[in-house]
Parts: C-alpha cells; sequence; structure tokens
C-alpha cells in the first residue's frame, strides 16, 4: 500500500534522505533490549504481527541506537525535541547513549508512564510503568506548558491568594501595604509533572489493533501537544502500529513514520485512512468516580483483611483469606433493600463467580425469617444493634416518663 506518510525501511538509511533540520519532534518507540520475540495478533485472528528484540550484548544494542539517534539529530529542528520510550530493561543503556548524541545539558526529563496492570506471576514487583527519556537539540525549543487539576488535600487559600517570597526566600502570602492578603491571579492549575497516569490499552479498546508493543493515543497527544504546534512535523523512525501518526494527524500535524516491518507499514497505513480513539473515562471522570464502595464496609469488617470490591452491586468485599480453598463473598444491606433481595444480590454475583461462601451484613434488626444455608452467613451490623437498643431503651424512658 503506497502512502507518503509511511516509509517501508531502516530509519538509519531512510533519515539521511529527509530534510534535516525539518522536524519539531521525533518520537520513537525502539527495542527495548527484552531478549524476546513480541508476537500478538487481530482479536479477529486474521492477522499476526511479530518482531524480534534480541541481542548479542549490550554492546550491540548500544551501538545500533547510537547510529540511528545520531540520523534523528539531524533531522531534528534546532527548536526540536525527541522522546525516546524504554522500561527498565534499556533505561539505563539509552540514557547513556542520549546523553552522547543530545548531550546532558539538553536532557530535560525522564517521564515516568504509570499505568495499572492485574496480574504478575513472577516473583518479582509488579512492573507498571514504562520510562520516556526527554532531550532537546538546543536550549531554545518549543515548549507549551500543561496544567492539571489541584490535589484533592489542597487548601483553598492556596488556590485563592498570591503567594510571593519574604526576606528568608519562604514562600508567604501576598500582602498590600495596609496588610490585607492579595487575590491571586488566574489560576490555571499545576504545572503538569514528569509522572503521567494515562491507562494501558484495554484489550477492547476501539483503537487496539493487535500490534504487540502498541501505545495508546492519549499518550502521544500529550506528547505531541507539549512539543509542538499546529503544523510542525512529527516524525516517528519505528512507527509499529502508527500510533504517534494517528495522533499527529488527529492534531493537525504534520507526519512521517519509517518501519522495517512491511505488515508494521499496511498497518500504519490503513489506520491513517480513518484514525480512531479510546475516550479514556478514567482521564475525564478522574480515579475519584470509580471508588463506588460501600464506605461502611471498613467499620463491619474492622480487624479482618479484605479487598473491597468497586462497581459491583452483589459483593461489596472479598476476604483475603479463604475458607477451605473458596472465597468468602461480603455484601451490606443497601438502603430501601429487603433482607431477602439483598441475599438475593449476593447469591447470584457469587455464583457468577464460580460460587463460593457469603457473609450478609444486615442494617436492620433480624426479625424476618432469613432461609438457611450452609455457604451463607447473616449478621447484624454490630453499629445496627446499638442504635436499636438505644432506640429500644428510649422508649422505655419515655413510657416510664
Amino acid at each position: 500500500m503506497s502512502n507518503p506518510e509511511v516509509i517501508h525501511g531502516d530509519c538509519l538509511d531512510v533519515l539521511p534522505t529527509l530534510t534535516q533540520n525539518a522536524a519539531e519532534l521525533i518520537y520513537l518507540d525502539p527495542p527495548f533490549f527484552t531478549q524476546k520475540t513480541h508476537k500478538l495478533g487481530t482479536r479477529d485472528g486474521v492477522k499476526n504481527f511479530s518482531f524480534e528484540d534480541i541481542w548479542g550484548d549490550y554492546g550491540q544494542y548500544m551501538t545500533y541506537m547510537s547510529d540511528r539517534l545520531e540520523k534523528c539529530r539531524n533531522v531534528l529542528s534546532d527548536t526540536g525535541s525527541i522522546f525516546v520510550h524504554c522500561d527498565r530493561n534499556s533505561s539505563h543503556l539509552l540514557r547513556l547513549v542520549c546523553d552522547k548524541v543530545f548531550g546532558s545539558e539538553n536532557f530535560k526529563s525522564e517521564i515516568i508512564w504509570h499505568y495499572k496492570r492485574w496480574s504478575n506471576s513472577a516473583n518479582a514487583l509488579l512492573p507498571a510503568h514504562q520510562n520516556i527519556l526527554y532531550y532537546t537539540k538546543t536550549k531554545d525549543f518549543t515548549f507549551n506548558k500543561k496544567f492539571v487539576g489541584y490535589s484533592e488535600s489542597t487548601n483553598v487559600d492556596q488556590i485563592l491568594q498570591k503567594r510571593s517570597r519574604d526576606d528568608r526566600n519562604k514562600s508567604v502570602y501576598s500582602r498590600d501595604d495596609a496588610g490585607n492578603v492579595l487575590v491571586a491571579a488566574e489560576k490555571k492549575g499545576v504545572p503538569l509533572s514528569d509522572v503521567w497516569e494515562i491507562p494501558y490499552l484495554n484489550p477492547k479498546a476501539k483503537e487496539r489493533v493487535g500490534y504487540p508493543t502498541q501505545k495508546p493515543i492519549l499518550l502521544l497527544e500529550r506528547i505531541i501537544e507539549l512539543s509542538t504546534n499546529e503544523g510542525d512535523l512529527v516524525i516517528d523512525p519505528f512507527c509499529g502500529s502508527g500510533t504517534t501518526l494517528v495522533a499527529a494527524k488527529l492534531l493537525n500535524r504534520k507526519c512521517l513514520g519509517i518501519d522495517t516491518n512491511e505488515d508494521a507499514v499496511e498497518l500504519t497505513a490503513n489506520r491513517l485512512l480513518s484514525p480512531a480513539k479510546t475516550q479514556s473515562a478514567l482521564l475525564e471522570k478522574g480515579r475519584a468516580s470509580y471508588s463506588t464502595a460501600d464506605t461502611r464496609i471498613s467499620q463491619v469488617l474492622a480487624g479482618i483483611k479484605y479487598t473491597a470490591v468497586q462497581r459491583n452491586s452483589g459483593i461489596d468485599a472479598i476476604l483475603l483469606d479463604k475458607w477451605n480453598e473458596s472465597f468468602v463473598f461480603v455484601r451490606l444491606q443497601k438502603q430501601n433493600e429487603s433482607i431477602k433481595l439483598g441475599i438475593e444480590k449476593l447469591q447470584k454475583a457469587a455464583d457468577k463467580r464460580g460460587g463460593g461462601y457469603m457473609i450478609f451484613v444486615a442494617s436492620e434488626p433480624l426479625d424476618a425469617e432469613v432461609e438457611a444455608c450452609k455457604d451463607l452467613l447473616v449478621v447484624e451490623a454490630q453499629s445496627q444493634k446499638i442504635l436499636h437498643w438505644l432506640a429500644t431503651r428510649a422508649d422505655v424512658y419515655e413510657r416510664a416518663g
């Protein structure tokens, strides 16, 4: 498939043929020195993608990357930036290479891309981040400052009131001649930090194309918005699935991708014909919006190890310790819900997950008849027992009066 924005070939050979000093941004997601062959296929199983990331030693890998980063530097404009994606396998190696090619004085940040992961079979800490090394070509570079929201713990005065430095260089509230605290100018939020929480692509995301190292468009959009303006040229020398180019087109930038894999080039060309982007509800709504666990659970299960369950209508918690090799599911009675209905919801949710033991915590006296079940324990919340006792005492005192 012919597409002027995607070139099949090694960037070592292709980059010298391009106009030098022309790109405002180069982003690359090169091999990570994983010593593995990476494979993945499309959901329908029609197409499989793979590439090798196997090297003889550190020196071979570093020479390979150094040669190509030199060509990248020549194509980069004097106000341009380069972002080199890597992980724990290669970050220390690429930092040395980039310092040599671009100069340690032009190192700007090591961005940590953080995301949630859910499994880890190895006897090690769960890997939940990757690194992006950010360098510029010179001291005069394009940078569009971005802001994020304030922390939930931020005091309102910190937002509204102007601050300055006193004679000891300590941050204090600014005051006028009469001693009144001055109101700050418009606050845009907190400047973006070097730790970015952007969700990893969900396996069912509409933008997922089955490429083994595909990155989310949201990640590339942030990089592009930081370091370029509309109309600027963005180059990806290891374009893979073409995410960089899709993000650039969506943001009205010019783009060019290069890859040695013919399947990757064809995939990228097809994506550019109809760019698809998955929105992140997590980023739009905030992590707090997903915290739907019943806040009473910590009181009811005080002293018991458990995991609170979010966004489930039948289960509020799962005990960490199994009982007879089975899970123990817990549910609290909800407002305007009968004990019978609550138990039915708990049983349905437990059965859907293979069954197990169940604990239902009632928020009303257990006057209603509860059907006996060997796998179900129905208890009355201690706080409700106290409230019931106090109400009973009040009735006694009222009758006595």
